[in-house]
């Protein structure tokens, strides 16, 4: 009888262990699998997190170059002195298209001040970016980078890059002063970091 009760004992444990690891899996499945599978062209959901860079903690300035969608040439050489916001995208990323208004918006509101908006488009060719464009009133240019690689290679040196989209701000220096990971919640989450960087740039 008591080798009956150890015996249930032991069966009770080793049940126990397999859901656990069986929970393990699921978790990680919800976002690793789906990078290391390449589902969804490496989409993995972020959660909208913010981080501020203070200024003598950022590393050293990025140097990126690329071709926009309108097959012009464009690097870092061309934004350094001005604050930049670089957004990594592709077209059929929901979360993309929700923030594109957002983007957009405080694109418009700040380009007066010299400040630069930069897409790099990791999947598409130039023909589905000018769509994109089109469908979702953006006017700013993005590199098309799915060929080459080059552009989300130099940024991911610097800073992690582990969600589309993904979006940095770059300030005067061309150094990462903040980027949010995932979709932008609000335009007004996206002001408040541009203001910043111009702020210690006036």
């Amino acid at each position: 009888m008591p080798s009956s009760r150890l015996t249930r004992r032991l069966l009770a444990g080793a049940l126990a262990v397999a859901v656990a690891a069986s929970l393990a899996a699921c978790t990680r499945s919800a976002e690793a699998d789906q990078y290391l599978d390449g589902d969804n062209k490496g989409y993995i959901a972020g959660d909208g997190r913010v981080v501020e860079i203070p200024e003598g903690e950022r590393e050293d300035p990025v140097a990126w170059e690329g071709e926009t969608e309108h097959g012009e040439a464009l690097s870092s050489d061309d934004t350094i002195g001005s604050v930049t916001v670089v957004n990594f995208w592709y077209a059929a990323c929901g979360p993309c298209i929700v923030e594109a208004p957002d983007l957009e918006a405080v694109w418009q509101e700040f380009q007066d001040d010299g400040v630069r908006f930069v897409g790099v488009n990791t999947y598409d060719q130039a023909d589905t970016a000018l769509a994109f464009a089109k469908d979702n009133g953006v006017t700013y240019p993005s590199l098309i980078d799915v060929n080459t690689g080059s552009a989300k290679l130099a940024f991911a040196a610097a800073t992690p890059i582990q969600a589309t989209p993904t979006t940095l701000v770059l300030d005067a220096q061309g150094r990462v002063a903040a980027r949010i990971i995932g979709q932008l919640e609000s335009a007004s989450i996206l002001r408040t970091l541009v203001s910043d960087a111009l702020d210690e740039s006036a």
